[in-house]
């Protein structure tokens, strides 16, 4: 249960992927941006599938490389159904805001990466509960405040971003991190969370499946550790990035390495983006308290 299909992103493989559950109304795990609709379609032809014969698109979060296709698969296949968390299903169904806080992060970069973020509409979506088809649907904020796992029967996990990135199979691996919405506490929680499930295999979207499953779960934990308490201690963007560059040098392949000058997303520099607007954040919020507190006591 869940054949990998390799995206191709911008021409480059390993990079995004989406995940075909088999079985009598078969689905789709992160169908990725609509740039990747023609490859979607052609790997499932290769799958001896047309997206006609698929009935559910299983949404992790809304994120344009997970989710940004589903408006236009559900145009070409207005029968499909996509099942989504209730948080993000409002901006599933009139996405400008959510191209608006993507074009923020992207910039001119947006429509070339993801094509265009086209709505779903309102009766194609539902809204995902305990279970769907026969998967475990299981929280996973930290990425996203909306983000979930799905937890198959067998143990296989589709996780979306909360068990971090590995392209192409390769060592390194790291915390998609780019805002607005990183909380680290609650993504921390929710690694916890999915070793306390400790499920057979991670079938990432970025990218690939995952069967050694404890080591990589701590790798996630351990560099958002790192990356956090970085951005927490004043270190500044360049810094943080050259850190980030050096840690992906000295543990990645050579291919791999490649990769990041190429592909445009996701950035060291927007994990930094991330994790320093949570901890702005924070602390934005602990100076209302006290304000509050002087007042309430003067």
């Amino acid at each position: 249960m869940g054949t990998l299909i390799d995206l191709k992103h911008n021409g480059v493989p390993g990079v995004i992927g989406a995940y075909v559950l088999d079985g009598p109304e078969p689905a789709i795990v992160d169908c990725g941006p609509a740039s990747c609709a023609d490859a979607l379609e052609s790997g499932l032809e290769q799958l001896g599938l047309t997206l006609a014969g698929v009935a559910h698109i299983l949404l992790t979060h809304i994120h344009p490389d997970h989710a940004g296709g589903a408006g236009e698969l559900v145009r070409r296949q207005p029968a499909l159904t996509v099942h989504v968390h209730e948080v993000g299903a409002p901006h599933l169904v009139e996405p400008s805001r959510l191209t608006q806080s993507a074009r923020r992060l992207y910039g001119e970069w947006l429509t070339a990466l993801f094509g265009d973020i086209d709505p779903v509409p309102e009766e194609n979506v539902r809204l995902l509960g305990e279970r769907v088809l026969d998967l475990a649907v299981v929280a996973a904020p930290g990425h996203a405040r909306h983000q979930v796992a799905f937890l198959d029967d067998d143990g296989v996990c589709y996780p979306g971003d909360a068990a971090g990135v590995m392209l192409r199979r390769d060592c390194f691996v790291y915390p998609a991190a780019a805002p607005p919405e990183i909380s680290m506490p609650e993504w921390l929680d929710t690694v916890d969370r999915l070793q306390r499930l400790a499920p057979s295999s991670l079938r990432l979207t970025h990218f690939a499946e995952v069967t050694a499953v404890a080591p990589h779960l701590e790798r996630v934990r351990e560099r958002l550790e790192i990356w956090a308490a970085r951005v927490e201690q004043g270190m500044s963007e360049g810094a943080f990035v050259a850190a980030a560059q050096a840690e992906l040098e000295r543990e990645a392949s050579p291919a791999v390495t490649a990769l990041f000058t190429v592909v445009p997303f996701p950035t060291f520099a927007h994990s930094y983006a991330g994790i320093r607007r949570y901890f702005d954040k924070q602390r934005e919020g602990a100076t209302r308290d006290q304000r509050r507190g002087a007042r309430s006591s003067a």
